[in-house]
């Protein structure tokens, strides 16, 4: 087995088992389900006898990590755009239509190798891996870290909410300026506040709608379910849309900007790009069509 990590136990205040040590004095181990999970794998090791859950540490202990012996996955050659990538993050412009990670092959976790570099950090991940997802018919800023370290600080941001992204959709019907829609989600609570960008008129609808939306919350769906709570379903919705709604163009929403902390450097970064070109397309052509049959 490969080791990844060794730590030297420092002065401990109290007698603790190894399943419960603070994690927060590993690189390589993310959360206690993680450091059980590898006790039970016998990845772990308390000065060189393999660890078991029963066992305490105590101070000078040294606490030596392997990495668990992985097949190597199939790489899906599907080519992502790059926005930014370093050592230890990479940000990608996630494509529409695929899943971002899950049990399926044509993910966009399983694209990753083909799109990103290597890492030479000590704390590498096995492969590159999503931080956040972006359900599968929506495209935009998707966050990936490459060494545990990242993961971690990454995860922990998303936890505190102290990641702010701002996303771009095109709903049925004329919205108001501004808004705020608080109701909950899975009977979770949840906040979405919107700002409209540009209004049309449409033959088909009355109104298209181009909006940005910022998300207070992280809820699954939360902006699909509160577009639609409010009457003004994001167009090309088949979950939560209206079914008379015939556009056929896939899920106009689009995550375009995202503003976080550099989990090594520290240095507050914020990305944004601009929504796909079919967001212009269809609101022209809506807004041609009308001037032409209105009459």
């Amino acid at each position: 087995m490969k080791l990844i990590e060794t730590h030297i136990v420092p002065k401990v205040n109290a007698t603790v088992r190894i399943q419960e040590y603070d994690v927060s004095n590993f690189t390589c181990i993310l959360t206690k389900s993680a450091l059980k999970k590898s006790i039970k794998k016998k990845l772990v090791t308390i000065n060189e006898k393999t660890a078991t859950t029963a066992m305490y540490v105590s101070e000078n202990d040294i606490i030596k990590i392997y990495a668990e012996e992985t097949s190597v996955k199939k790489i899906f050659k599907l080519s992502i755009a790059v926005i930014f990538e370093d050592d230890d993050i990479a940000i990608i412009n996630k494509p529409a239509g695929f899943p971002t990670n899950g049990n399926y092959f044509k993910t966009i976790e399983n694209a990753l190798p083909h799109n990103l570099k290597a890492t030479i950090a000590i704390d590498a991940l096995n492969t590159p891996k999503p931080v956040h997802r972006l359900d599968n018919p929506t495209s935009g800023i998707l966050i990936i870290a490459k060494t545990k370290s990242a993961q971690r600080d990454l995860y922990q941001q998303f936890e505190q909410q102290e990641i702010t992204k701002i996303y771009q959709a095109i709903v049925i019907g004329n919205t108001n300026e501004t808004g705020k829609i608080t109701s909950a989600v899975a009977d979770k609570e949840a906040l979405t506040t919107y700002e409209t960008i540009h209004t049309v008129a449409s033959l088909q609808n009355g109104h298209l709608s181009q909006v940005q939306l910022f998300p207070k919350t992280g809820r699954t769906h939360q902006l699909r379910i509160h577009l639609a709570s409010i009457g003004h379903p994001i167009v090309g919705d088949q979950l939560y849309g209206k079914k008379e709604e015939n556009y056929k163009k896939g899920l106009f929403l689009c995550a375009t900007s995202i503003e976080f902390t550099h989990p090594k450097t520290k240095e507050k970064l914020t990305f944004s790009i601009h929504p796909p070109n079919k967001y212009a397309a269809l609101l022209a052509r809506e807004e041609k069509r009308f001037l032409k049959f209105r009459d």
